[in-house]
């Protein structure tokens, strides 16, 4: 059973514990790349496979808040597929489908993706509420958290497909990355290519991406519904 998070001195603190230092570091990534984008500082403190969180909001004067209320959810949503990494049989080659959307623009954003084997089977699908950001960031955070999937499933060739048109050129050298809010997560995907031995970035219509695109709306309808 998941611990839950408990009020501690006007924070709400909670320790997670991972298999290893690989899988920890995996995990802070994620909570960095959404606080970045929520602009929440969360106190993080990593030993070996354990990680600890607290979480306060500084601008209320260092006191809980539906902000961090929220965060903790999203983070307790980061930890459920790493739970369920060691049930998953390690594949070498892979398809990824990705997709990230904003209601707004910014707005309330969501992320989805989907990794299929080679015979077309479904290995890991996720979808997450990241917060409020643009179309854009939302597409290279599905995508990152795409690529740290197939990472710590084993994946050693893997194609991307995206239904960002923009993204896919910039991955490909054929636009620069003019907007220095994406820059952070262009580098952060960038910096993942080197861990598969071949990766291809590929535009494909909505239509052929329709998965990760349902587990986007998905995660926002529900949000809405719950009146975040």
């Amino acid at each position: 059973m998941i611990a839950m998070w408990q009020k501690i001195d006007n924070q709400l603190h909670k320790t997670f514990e991972f298999a290893d230092f690989d899988e920890a570091f995996s995990f802070m990534e994620k909570v960095a790349s959404i606080a970045r984008i929520q602009n929440h500082h969360p106190k993080i403190v990593n030993t070996y496979n354990k990680v600890e969180l607290w979480l306060s909001t500084h601008t209320a004067g260092d006191v809980v808040t539906e902000k961090d209320e929220v965060f903790a959810k999203e983070i307790d949503r980061l930890f459920e597929p790493v739970q369920q990494t060691d049930k998953v049989v390690i594949v070498k080659k892979a398809k990824l489908y990705s997709d990230g959307g904003s209601r707004g623009n910014p707005g309330p954003s969501a992320t989805g993706y989907v990794i299929y084997d080679e015979d077309g089977q479904v290995i890991k699908q996720e979808g997450a509420y990241i917060g409020l950001t643009t179309n854009n960031q939302a597409e290279y955070l599905a995508l990152k958290a795409g690529l740290l999937m197939a990472k710590e499933l084993g994946v050693q060739e893997l194609r991307v497909y995206m239904d960002s048109l923009l993204v896919v050129n910039q991955l490909n050298g054929l636009f620069k990355v003019k907007n220095r809010e994406l820059w952070p997560i262009y580098q952060a995907v960038q910096d993942l290519r080197p861990v598969f031995k071949k990766i291809s970035f590929n535009h494909v219509p909505r239509e052929l991406n329709k998965i990760a695109d349902s587990m986007v709306n998905e995660c926002l309808d529900a949000v809405e519904a719950r009146g975040v």
